[in-house]
Formats: structure tokens, C-alpha cells, sequence
């Protein structure tokens, strides 16, 4: 159990949660481990399959207290909202800033900067930590390039020139991602990003991890009162979940890429868990994504210190800390979104 922001995230999977008076109480195998008052509380997360009291239930819904179900390992299944919420509201000043040109490149602004901020430190910490086994040169070449970038974002005057800067930093930065497969080099071979379908097992381990990073997501935004579908960079587009893409674009080196060199470079993910089509489409077979699936969980529950609110949290916790940020922005509580600076 963990209370960040005036959320209360439980994690422990059989807990259940009850109401005494006005505090919800925190209950495992019968016996009472944690006890927090209602009115210091906005949301509750719980990853517990055992669920909550309907008095709980009732009571957070008429104080305006966000109710959100996920199983433990993330799936999002439900949110509890009463009468009078207020997510009507957050949601208009969603529309609006969305709408807006200017407020819209502000917050994309600062989504990019985490994204190019934690590719460029992606590759300083490979530099830091093999050296003998990479391009040093290289990899300093980019990150570099990278470190311009950063320049040329704080000044970028539309959503269209930061896109073009965030597709030029893109491309450097996975001209040298092959440096970072230290291991089974033969089996994974990396050239450059491509998908749709992805040609190398690189590129189909990356593809999966992302698709599970834009759930995770996408749960997120939903729990903390936001309209997924509804994105400040990424364009509305029929069936496409814009400020999921958004928010993910700041996590994927420090999660997902990171997540799938580890599981090359320790061999937990082998040449033999995927296949290949007749039309050349490389992707994982089911026992591939059996074990994705399952050491993507156990990384979630990995602790790391926020950059931000300098305070222990799961990796897994990250999106959703980091939609309940959006959100404060949004209602004008923070003068600024705060982008993830993995470091």
C-alpha cells in the first residue's frame, strides 16, 4: 500500500477493502493492515482481485472519491464514479486545451522532452556501463545529437516542427540501438526501427512491449478521469487512443526498451520464441509472449524513486503517477506538466 498524491494505490493482491466510519480500511486474511481516512483521499487504486465493501463502494461514490478496479497483474477493469464527479469538468478542460494550439504544443512539449531526456540517458548509462563492449564514439555521437535536440524542443513554435524534431531524435537514437545488445547478437540483429509488420526479432520484442506499455496506459488515463482517445500531440483519429500514445512516448526507453534489452542480453528471450512467416513478418510465438508477459509483471513490481516526487514507487505505478500529474496540470494545480526524467 502506497498513498501518492491523495491516491491510495493498493497492491496487495488478496487484499479487501472495507469502510469504518470515515476511513477505508485495508484488510488481508482477516486482519487489518492499513487504516486511511476518506477525506484526505481523491482516488483509490486497488490490484486486488478480492474487491471492496459495497458500503466502501457507496461512500466513495457520494464523496466524489475515484473507486478504480485492476487485476494484480495491471489490467484495468473498472472505475467507480458517483452522481456529482468532477471528471465532467476535467474532461471539458481536456477538450479545450486539446483545441488549443498553443496549450496543446505546451503539454507535448514536455512529453517529448522526457521521451528524447530518457533516450539520451538510455544510451549515457550504457556508455557508463560497458564500455569495453561498445562504440563509445558512437554512442557519444548520438548522444550528443540528442542533447541538441533537447535544445531545439524548448524552442519549437508548433505540434508540426516538434514532431519533426522528435522524428529526427527517433531515428539517431535507434541508429545505435544495436550497441545496446550485448548478447546474442547473431539471433537479434538490429538495423533500425520498423513494424507492420516488424522484420527482426528486435523489432517484434519492441513492438509487443510497446502494446503492452500503451495498455498500461491507456488504464492509466482512464482511472484518473481522462478521455484516452483525446491527445495533445497525436492527431484524433477514429479508434485510436491519441493521449495514450502521448503519455507513452516519455516511458518507452526507460520501460519498454530497457525491458527488452534486459531480456536478450540475460537470455531470457531466445531466438526460438518466435516465428516467421512466408511473407518475412517476424513475431512472437505464444510461449514468446508467455514469457514476456510474465517477466514485464515481475519488472512492474520493481521499486524505483520518482524523479518528480521523490518518493519509492513500483515501475509499474509510473503511468498512472504520471496520468494523475496530467490531471493536476490540467485543473491548473501544478504550473506545469512534469514529464518522467528517468536518470
Amino acid at each position: 500500500m502506497k498513498k501518492l498524491l491523495n491516491t491510495l494505490f493498493v497492491t496487495t493482491e488478496d487484499a479487501y477493502l472495507t469502510l469504518d466510519g470515515e476511513n477505508v480500511v485495508v484488510k488481508q486474511s482477516q486482519k487489518e493492515i492499513g487504516r486511511f481516512p476518506l477525506h484526505i483521499l481523491e482516488n483509490i487504486y486497488s490490484y486486488s482481485y478480492y474487491g471492496a465493501s459495497p458500503a466502501l463502494i457507496g461512500a466513495c461514490a457520494d464523496r466524489g472519491i475515484g473507486l478504480c478496479f485492476y487485476t494484480p497483474t495491471g489490467r484495468y477493469l473498472a472505475r467507480v464514479t458517483g452522481e456529482n464527479n468532477g471528471n465532467v469538468l476535467l474532461r471539458r478542460e481536456q477538450y479545450r486545451q486539446a483545441d488549443d494550439k498553443l496549450k496543446s504544443l505546451a503539454i507535448a512539449d514536455n512529453m517529448i522532452l522526457g521521451k528524447v531526456y530518457n533516450s539520451r540517458w538510455t544510451i549515457e548509462r550504457t556508455i557508463r556501463d560497458y564500455p569495453l563492449r561498445v562504440n563509445v564514439d558512437e554512442l557519444s555521437e548520438v548522444s550528443l545529437h540528442l542533447k541538441e535536440a533537447l535544445k531545439k524542443i524548448r524552442l519549437a513554435s508548433t505540434i508540426e516542427e516538434l514532431r519533426g524534431i522528435e522524428g529526427e531524435a527517433a531515428e539517431s537514437y535507434f541508429s545505435v540501438f544495436d550497441n545496446l545488445i550485448l548478447n546474442q547478437k547473431e539471433e537479434f540483429t538490429f538495423s533500425g526501427r520498423n513494424r507492420r509488420p516488424p522484420l527482426d526479432r528486435v523489432n517484434a520484442a519492441l513492438s509487443f512491449a510497446y502494446a503492452l506499455l500503451k495498455n498500461q496506459c491507456s488504464s492509466a488515463l482512464s482511472s484518473a478521469g481522462l478521455d484516452s482517445y483525446v491527445g495533445f500531440m497525436h492527431v484524433d483519429r477514429s479508434g485510436r487512443e491519441s493521449l495514450a500514445l502521448d503519455l507513452m512516448e516519455e516511458l518507452r526507453a526507460p520501460i519498454a526498451d530497457r525491458f527488452v534489452v534486459s531480456m536478450i542480453n540475460q537470455k531470457m528471450l531466445k531466438a526460438d520464441d518466435f516465428q516467421i512467416s512466408e511473407d518475412g513478418a517476424v513475431l512472437l510465438n505464444k510461449e514468446g509472449r508467455k514469457v514476456m508477459i510474465k517477466n514485464w509483471q515481475e519488472h512492474g513490481k520493481a521499486n524505483i524513486t520518482h524523479p518528480y516526487l521523490k518518493e519509492k514507487m513500483a515501475w509499474g505505478l509510473i503511468p498512472s503517477i504520471q496520468a494523475i500529474l496530467l490531471t493536476r496540470y490540467l485543473r491548473n494545480d501544478i504550473d506545469g506538466y512534469p514529464p518522467f526524467l528517468w536518470k
